[in-house]
């Protein structure tokens, strides 16, 4: 027995400092994650010959990330040192369409990458930044941007030819002769004959001169315009381009920096409101051949003079849209692989409608192809939710087009012959077409959906008429992949709900095996048994399904917290590591202490489709509130909750959503913490806001019934605020507003807490920390 004692006694010890599941705190779990959970690879990309897989990584903790590599020949991981980094062609450039040559930019210079050799031509060393290269029409030449001008560099002689000669300003005219300034000099000249002689033989040698002068680009004066999306015709006849103008009577909000290294009061710049003068979009035409520059009218496109449904709440300002056409942008044009045909797609502003359309730079003409008309807002994966966005767009062949539309509920993948105008769906279903790749051969897309579950996120291959799709990737969780440039191996960034994304390699086959590179997680957070939460789904009042996270405890202890992502268009009932890992490892936390979690991908969440996203247009905090409190009467009725004791959480649009619930159903919801919430929508932006609720002053009724400072009133239980006081995105003075608010209606139980050096997303652990203590802190008590 003795001899068992120091036995018996490390046994204890190993359990002391090595606990089966081991206890999680607030100080814990929001720690520097690079120190305690480790750091996921990142930015995976293939070398040129597919036989090395690159990616950010640190699994040293160190400051800062480093650059790895993944040798498939050797089979080794091995970190790239500074030297070797500095060699190495740029991730991210531009192709020739046989794929042997890449251009790109590094250090703000350009480079030529032969992709078989792997040599490499620096094409410039200048101090300025030369941006956006792409091989011209005849691949003869890299083109590029620098200081808002398309330049060229012939690859064989090194030529460098200007194109465009863009000017801020007006151009100064020259001095108008008055008549009697006209009158002296004619009669000078009829006067004197040296006067005479001297005058005929300057203007023939001002003459010869500019019949000696080289070509130039033409001198287009831009005023107090912007000039973006400059482009040279594949045949080098037209240059396209937009201007913008800014309207300068536009607000924007100052946030000020109280705690600062020089000591003084700083005013950080930060965006405008929601509804103030939008900026102006031209498209304009510079025909080279010509030397001409015209503008493109948009006026007769299908569908311009059309009016909104929702100003049938609106009578009187019906008659302000007699006859006015809604204000586009043009984006692109897209060319062919022949250069033969154009195509552009127009966005209305308002984010209504889209339109892509065959173009003519030569006529100017606008041919529709395909309008996609939302009341709500135009949006979805691959389509882009706003107005600057073309989505996903390209060429299958010199006439064929494939693009991604709603139309059908879902974004889906279409083609389109652009000479017949015969539109083809290649995929159809409930589900939605996340990611679109085009083969190097043409002859298949690799794309990424959510068919199998809303949840799951995997790879597919299909051919490019359309029909069966290959399922590549295989596990349960999300797979982003990228694939290698001969297209026979897969590099996949992976992860479960429950285990951080790690690196993975596959052939492309979907029975081959995958094989894990990377370990990333520490041991110290492996220690825990982190839940692989329950993804159920919960039948909202109105009969749509709600797919939800829900965290069980062993045993319950009656009280439940309810908490709301953010973001609003953001999916977090899923199968995969959340972006809201502290929230996740928090959840944890509570299931230890009894608590049950419901973590709800609530109305205009993404993945679900277009009735899903829109399910808020014109009332936030409305179907996405109600679907928590069905969610709340769910945990009431099926897991043994307390009705009174539920609590609610949430950051952004988390916040703003445990507002209302507190605010308008106060009876549901016991106690609540909005963390950094938008508290007036007509003080958020314009770009997100105006999709949604259109502008304040069209649609003021949106704005009333979903702004939570005007229901502040219905407060009757525990509130906590949190904010980060130089958030240039959701700014401090919003909460400090609603708490103006709270005062003046005489309501005492809130609190705030402000966080003097932390943007919308914090960053210090010490401000994680104090935050969901606090959290913690009121649903122990306020719970109970």
């Amino acid at each position: 027995m003795k001899k068992l004692l120091p036995a018996l006694g490390l046994a204890c010890i190993a359990l002391l400092f090595f606990p089966a599941h081991a206890q999680l705190t607030v100080e814990k779990i929001m720690r520097d994650p690079k120190t305690w959970i480790g750091t996921s690879p990142s930015n995976v990309h293939w070398s040129e010959d597919s036989r090395t897989i690159f990616f950010d990584w640190n699994p040293e903790a160190a400051p800062g990330d480093s650059l790895y590599l993944y040798s498939l020949s050797d089979k080794k991981t091995m970190k790239v040192s500074q030297s070797e980094r500095r060699k190495l062609p740029a991730a991210q450039g531009v192709y020739n369409r046989l794929f042997t040559l890449k251009t790109y930019v590094k250090n703000g210079d350009l480079y030529l990458l032969d992709c078989k050799t792997n040599q490499v031509r620096q094409l410039t060393n200048t101090v300025e930044n030369e941006s956006n290269p792409t091989f011209s029409g005849d691949e003869q030449s890299v083109l590029f941007e620098k200081d808002d001008n398309i330049f060229s560099i012939s690859l064989s002689t090194g030529l460098l030819t200007q194109h465009t000669d863009f000017k801020s300003g007006k151009k100064k005219e020259e001095a108008k002769k008055s008549i009697q300034d006209t009158w002296l000099e004619a009669d000078q000249l009829a006067m004197f004959e040296i006067l005479k002689e001297r005058k005929e033989k300057k203007d023939a040698g001002k003459k010869i001169s500019e019949a000696e002068k080289p070509t130039r680009p033409k001198e287009i004066y831009l005023d107090e315009k912007r000039v973006s999306g400059q482009q040279l015709s594949p045949d080098g006849r037209f240059v396209t381009y937009q201007l913008s103008k800014a309207d300068k009577s536009a607000k924007r909000t100052v946030v000020p920096s109280y705690v600062t290294q020089s000591g003084f009061t700083e005013d950080l710049p930060a965006r405008g409101k929601v509804g103030a003068a939008p900026t102006a979009f031209e498209f304009w035409v510079y025909d080279v051949k010509k030397d001409t520059t015209r503008q493109v009218s948009t006026k007769e496109i299908v569908g311009i003079s059309d009016k909104p449904d929702y100003l049938k709440d609106y009578p009187k300002q019906d008659s302000l849209w007699k006859n006015k056409k809604r204000d586009v942008v043009v984006l692109g044009p897209f060319w062919s692989p022949d250069g033969q045909n154009a195509v552009v797609v127009v966005r209305s502003l308002d984010n209504k409608d889209r339109w892509i359309m065959r173009f003519n730079p030569d006529s100017l003409s606008l041919s529709l192809l395909d309008r996609q008309r939302d009341e709500a807002w135009i949006g979805g994966p691959g389509v882009g939710g706003y107005s600057m966005s073309a989505g996903e767009l390209g060429w299958v062949n010199s006439q064929t087009l494939y693009f991604q539309s709603e139309a059908d509920g879902y974004s889906h993948l279409y083609t389109l012959d652009v000479k017949t105008g015969k539109k083809t769906q290649l995929t159809r279903g409930k589900f939605e077409v996340q990611s679109v790749q085009l083969s190097r051969d043409k002859q298949w897309f690799y794309m990424t959906t959510n068919e199998v579950h809303p949840g799951e996120k995997h790879f597919y291959k299909m051919a490019v008429s359309g029909g069966e799709r290959q399922q590549l990737t295989k596990a349960k969780g999300a797979h982003e992949v990228v694939l290698s440039p001969d297209e026979t191996q897969l590099a996949i960034r992976y992860s479960s709900s429950n285990q951080p994304w790690e690196l993975f390699l596959q052939s492309n086959d979907a029975s081959s095996k995958t094989e894990q590179l990377t370990k990333s997680t520490t041991e110290e957070f492996r220690k825990y048994a982190w839940r692989e939460a329950k993804i159920i789904t919960i039948k909202a009042s109105d009969g749509a399904d709600i797919y939800a996270r829900i965290y069980e405890p062993k045993k319950s202890n009656g009280r439940a917290v309810v908490f709301v992502h953010g973001a609003g268009y953001l999916q977090n009932a899923h199968f995969w590591w959340s972006n809201y890992f502290r929230e996740y490892m928090f959840h944890n936390l509570l299931t230890d202490k009894g608590y049950t979690v419901l973590d709800m991908d609530y109305r205009a969440s993404a993945g679900y489709g277009r009735d899903w996203r829109t399910g808020i247009y014109r009332f936030m905090g409305g179907k996405d509130l109600t679907d928590h409190v069905d969610g709340a009467a769910l945990l009431v009725k099926k897991y043994g909750i307390d009705p009174k004791k539920i609590g609610v959480y949430g950051g952004s649009y988390g916040g703003f959503i445990t507002l209302m619930a507190l605010f308008t159903t106060p009876d549901v919801f016991t106690a609540g913490a909005a963390l950094r919430p938008v508290t007036d929508w007509a003080a958020y932006n314009q770009g997100y806001t105006a999709n949604i609720l259109n502008e304040p002053q069209a649609d003021s009724l949106a704005y009333r019934r979903s702004s939570p400072i005007y229901h502040a009133a219905g407060l009757k239980n525990h509130l906590l605020m949190c904010h980060g006081m130089v958030d240039v995105n959701v700014h401090f003075q919003d909460v400090a507003r609603l708490s103006q608010r709270l005062i003046e209606l005489g309501k005492s139980n809130w609190e705030l807490a402000a966080y003097p050096m932390e943007d919308h997303g914090f960053v210090e652990a010490s401000s994680w920390t104090d935050e969901y203590k606090r959290i913690l802190k009121l649903f122990e008590e306020k719970l109970r």
